[in-house]
């Protein structure tokens, strides 16, 4: 006659036991997620006018006073790129949410501490050309808008490239605002700005080619600095 084992699978009583910690468990982490939400709420409608679904202009000034960082700081942009803010200068709630859950600030405190690592992850390659081609996109504030005027491309790559690529910036700064031919820059020449930065050694210009398509204006940008060569 086989031998019955003498292992024995977990009686109802410790099942039932185990069971009632993983749900204990999740009730309380389900709390906690609940009150970190209402407190990002809170926080949220200490800034929006009027207890509304809108963080204004107006909203974003007292915040930024609040971060001690100027409005204009490229933090704030970094802010909005995580957030995925669809209009310059409005934070909806939705955006609000998903920015400071993602950032784990649910107080003007830990928000302001989540700004420097913030930064690290938008420097990081992987993620800052998506935040460079944001940065275009936040700044068509009109409908059906697709290009953004030279004065305004000027103070966007400053704020946006100008720590990375100094030199560059000021040089290709200095001839969009000496040139003629061009009122506005569209997606494609803002996106080949970023790669000529990345790509073209500086300010030799050794490897660059026209060949390899680059935008117009970048090929008269290169012409413009290697005739102040002479």
């Amino acid at each position: 006659m086989p031998r019955t084992s003498s292992r024995k699978g977990p009686t109802n009583s410790s099942a039932s036991s185990n069971s009632s910690t993983v749900d204990l468990f999740r009730a309380a982490s389900g709390r906690a997620a609940s009150k970190e939400l209402e407190r990002i709420d809170q926080l949220f409608y200490s800034y929006s006018s009027d207890g509304s679904s809108m963080i204004d202009p107006e909203g974003i000034e007292s915040l930024c006073s609040d971060l001690e960082v100027d409005h204009t700081d490229v933090r704030i942009l970094m802010l909005a790129w995580k957030m995925q803010a669809e209009k310059q200068g409005y934070f909806t709630l939705d955006e609000w949410r998903r920015g400071l859950k993602a950032l784990r600030a649910d107080t003007i405190l830990k928000l302001k501490k989540a700004l420097v690592d913030l930064e690290k992850e938008v420097r990081r390659p992987s993620n800052f050309a998506d935040f460079y081609a944001y940065a275009f996109r936040y700044c068509l504030t009109e409908e059906k808008q697709k290009s953004i005027d030279i004065e305004s491309i000027c103070l966007l790559l400053d704020l946006v490239l100008g720590s990375q690529f100094r030199a560059q910036v000021d040089a290709l700064i200095q001839y969009l605002k000496i040139q003629s031919d061009y009122k506005v820059i569209n997606m494609d020449q803002w996106m080949g700005f970023y790669r000529f930065c990345n790509e073209v050694k500086f300010p030799d210009l050794s490897n660059y080619d026209p060949d390899q398509a680059w935008t117009l204006i970048l090929d008269n940008f290169v012409d413009w600095l290697k005739s102040k060569r002479g």
